[in-house]
């Protein structure tokens, strides 16, 4: 009886398992594209913020806004002092260019990521057997649960399944024990 037990349970463990696998690989692609698209989101906000910045020099670079903005301040040489207010308005202006730049290049390839992720996730999802279909749902269905709450209804599950499964081979021994009778 313990024999049949444990190869039941050992049975029912290799089942599982390979359906997990699948479900996990389809998953892991699109956690890829959603950890993409995040980034991209990143890079889009810091461009905006750039290009904001931008602006704003450019409007203070004006001679007449950088003449506002040394009105307040007394000098002998106010036109060394005009230029050495564009030249540092001038080179800010460049490095916030060459960092816009830089980030055009990493959203134009996050952005092809992100289509070969989703690519990917989606031939992995055309590849897929029915038991990895029926994963992959439940584990969208779940994936919005805390891991603890989520691994305590997959042991749940897990726990009745291999109970109903005891009871199916005690009623078919017994139903074997009584046609021997």
């Amino acid at each position: 009886m313990k024999r049949r037990f444990i190869l039941i349970l050992l049975a029912s463990l290799v089942f599982i398992s390979p359906s997990g696998l699948l479900a996990q690989s389809t998953t892991d692609a699109v956690e890829e594209a959603e950890s993409l698209r995040l980034q991209l989101l990143e890079v889009q906000t810091k461009e905006a913020a750039l290009e904001e910045r931008v602006q704003q020099l450019d409007e203070d670079l004006k001679p007449e806004n950088i003449e506002r903005s040394l009105a307040g301040i007394g000098s002998t040489r106010p036109e060394e002092l005009r230029e050495r207010r564009r030249r540092q308005l001038q080179i800010e202006k460049d490095s916030l260019l060459t960092q816009l730049r830089h980030l055009a290049k990493t959203r134009a390839s996050l952005e092809a990521a992100i289509a070969t992720a989703d690519a990917d996730a989606y031939h992995q999802s055309a590849k897929g057997t029915s038991v990895a279909t029926l994963d992959q749902l439940f584990l969208t269905q779940f994936s919005q649960l805390p891991k603890w709450m989520t691994l305590l209804f997959l042991t749940l599950l897990s726990v009745l399944g291999i109970g109903v499964l005891v009871l199916v081979v005690r009623r078919f021994q017994r139903s074997r024990g009584e046609r021997a009778v």
